[in-house]
């Protein structure tokens, strides 16, 4: 995005300037802004004005001692809008209502049984109204709706140029469902919305350089790259499932062979144990995870096997991006040490340098709150673009 350098531009960046501090820190004061983000007290005072009068900022209560007034904190007010996070699975759908924070009040998992474009649109439209009431928040404006899912998307035309796992191609699907919901909807890859809200409010919060690991039904690795998300020249960036594993292999998802994630995706392990115990189809994740706490040898070393190779893969990323810190999210985060220590030793042995910290991201809702994050992410980064724009609308 280019920018002008005119009074609106430098107030849009005092503006984001400020939130962001008060994001990463909490609550200070107009004279702690000031002296933190170097602006002059006119210039906070301004900005903070501004904020108290949209309801984005409050202030908090004066405080006397008997060394006089304390000054008044100000912070950010994340109840004052509502968020709603989509996230779409192989025939399900996560669905969570949020506050500005990402924070969830509301949580639901809905099937998804069709998943034309249009069918898909009238049931998150459906949904929304469901989610609105179950967060309780009758007073709240409902900002927006993040939608993410697996594929190539074209976040400044919120498009899905490609989804294999949807056999979509050019779908708008942000458009779809703003046309049914009359409020502005943000379409995302489904790890690109994941790392925006560990960025935001998770695990990264405070660094501007990190990777988030994600191993599922694929595997892909977002970037975060000096505090903004790297989606490359075509809204591709971070498939790192579909680097070369083994020449001539197994066939992916993507019609080609050999792909990493053909063998050490979660649901490639899963598969694998389930050809190594006779084929039962009602073996699952969770009937993994009790054969590796009961020691299964074919179990962990289907896992450890994943663990490695992961690990191996993601030495060369990130011997070439050198990030502060990996994030590692996904079911198979679930399966524990036996997973994560192989990666974590194979990293070890092959990044040039002392290897990042891999941090786990245990919580609930991870992935819906990453789509509802793509509603948040707008108050903390003026040029942030995408989103079917329509206008908002209150349920109250």
């Amino acid at each position: 995005m280019k920018l002008k350098g005119d009074q609106t531009t430098a107030r849009a960046m005092n503006r984001r300037l400020i939130l962001n501090l008060l994001r990463q820190e909490g609550p200070k004061s107009r004279a702690e802004l000031a002296t933190i983000t170097h602006l002059s007290p006119a210039a906070v005072t301004f900005v903070v004005g501004d904020l108290v009068e949209e309801g984005i900022v409050t202030e908090g209560e004066a405080v006397s001692s008997f060394t006089g007034r304390r000054p008044i904190p100000v912070e950010i007010n994340y109840g004052h809008g509502l968020a709603i996070g989509f996230k779409l699975m192989a025939d399900t759908v996560e669905c969570v209502a949020t506050d500005l924070a990402t924070s969830p009040l509301a949580a639901i998992r809905i099937p998804m049984p069709s998943r034309a474009p249009d069918d898909v649109a009238d049931l998150l439209a459906a949904t929304v109204p469901r989610l609105v009431g179950l967060a309780g928040r009758t007073h709240a404006k409902l900002t927006g709706i993040g939608i993410s899912m697996p594929g190539v998307i074209n976040h400044e035309q919120t498009m899905c140029i490609r989804s294999h796992r949807f056999k979509w191609d050019n779908v708008p699907l942000a458009s779809l469902l703003a046309n049914r919901a009359n409020v502005p909807v943000w379409l995302e890859d489904d790890t690109n919305a994941y790392a925006i809200a560990q960025q935001l409010f998770g695990l990264g919060r405070q660094h501007r350089n990190m990777a988030v690991l994600a191993v599922g039904v694929g595997i892909s690795c977002a970037l975060v790259i000096e505090g903004k998300l790297y989606r490359g020249a075509n809204g591709a960036a971070g498939k790192f499932g579909h680097t070369l594993y083994e020449e001539n292999g197994r066939l992916c998802e993507c019609g080609k062979r050999g792909c990493l994630m053909a063998y050490h995706s979660e649901a490639s392990m899963v598969r694998r144990w389930r050809e190594a115990n006779g084929g039962g189809e009602d073996l699952g994740t969770s009937e993994l995870r009790q054969a590796l706490a009961a020691e299964d040898p074919t179990a962990v070393r289907i896992v450890e096997d994943a663990g490695r190779g992961i690990g191996t893969a993601l030495a060369n990323l990130v011997n070439v991006t050198d990030p502060e810190v990996v994030v590692a999210g996904g079911e198979a985060v679930s399966l524990g040490e036996h997973f994560l220590t192989p990666l974590q030793e194979a990293l070890a042995l092959r990044t040039f340098r002392t290897p990042p910290p891999i941090l786990p991201d245990w919580e609930d809702n991870s992935w819906a709150r990453g789509a509802a994050a793509l509603v948040t992410q707008k108050m903390f980064d003026f040029e942030s673009v995408g989103g079917a724009a329509r206008p908002l609308q209150s349920f109250g």
